[in-house]
């Protein structure tokens, strides 16, 4: 037990470091990637979450994830609160690890780099705040992604890692532009509570009531979708 929730507050944050690390990439000044975009970033994602599977195997990195298989009696109950925790708390770190790397770029941006963007490489927050349809968006990016993850697994057995980046690219490509596609909890929240934290010069609001309302709980309704229609639809599990 305690192998698997230091497998998850590892990968987790690992996943973070390249995540959030690609973001302060494209935003912040000085550094070499500077203005990259979000094909840069996005690919950044997919192939960095690639990483995390190949080198610590079968983790949800993901309350979502977490529900999902917990629903599907992949994972015991007892372990789902402790995994989530363990999500949460490696994302938290992550972003802290991030700030630390970026601090002299951080310093750098203070004056000069808008602080909903400084804020926003640490968290989704969508151009047009609609919180029902972006609930929505979350909810149905959330189901796809995890259905997809579960079929790939279920039949691509030594191909997840790989098969998970490219569903991460194409989630983001395609579904992604009207959130920012956090699909996860850990993903959106431990490094919005680490931005609320940090000392980072000009704040700006950290747009709480969109954080717990819209990544918080949509991507918990995608996973009871998901696992629904794994099991009733397609008869996977």
């Amino acid at each position: 037990m305690i192998h698997n929730l230091l497998l998850e507050f590892f990968s987790t944050a690992l996943m973070i470091l390249f995540g959030v690390g690609v973001h302060c990439d494209g935003v912040l000044n000085k550094t070499k990637y500077h203005g990259s975009g979000h094909l840069f970033a996005i690919t950044t994602w997919a192939f960095g979450i690639t990483v995390c599977l190949y080198v610590f195997g079968g983790v949800c990195m993901n309350p979502a994830m977490v529900l999902c298989q917990t629903i599907l009696g992949l994972l015991p109950p007892g372990v789902a609160i402790p995994y989530m925790v363990a999500d949460m708390l490696g994302a938290f770190a992550g972003a802290l690890v991030v700030y630390v790397m970026y601090a002299d770029q951080f310093k750098a941006s203070e004056d000069d780099v808008d602080p909903v963007a400084i804020r926003n490489i640490f968290s989704t927050n969508p151009i047009c705040i609609d919180l029902i349809r972006n609930w929505f968006v979350e909810c149905l990016d959330t189901a796809i992604f995890l259905t997809g993850i579960l079929m790939i697994v279920k039949n691509y057995g030594q191909q997840v890692p790989i098969g998970v980046g490219l569903l991460v690219w194409a989630v983001g490509m395609g579904l992604g532009g009207v959130t920012g596609f956090a699909m996860n909890q850990a993903r959106d929240l431990g490094p919005r509570m680490a931005y609320q934290l940090l000392p980072i010069k000009n704040k700006t609001d950290n747009n709480w009531q969109y954080g717990l309302l819209v990544p918080g709980t949509a991507p918990f309704a995608g996973a009871i979708l998901s696992a629904l229609f794994l099991r009733y639809f397609l008869g996977a599990f």
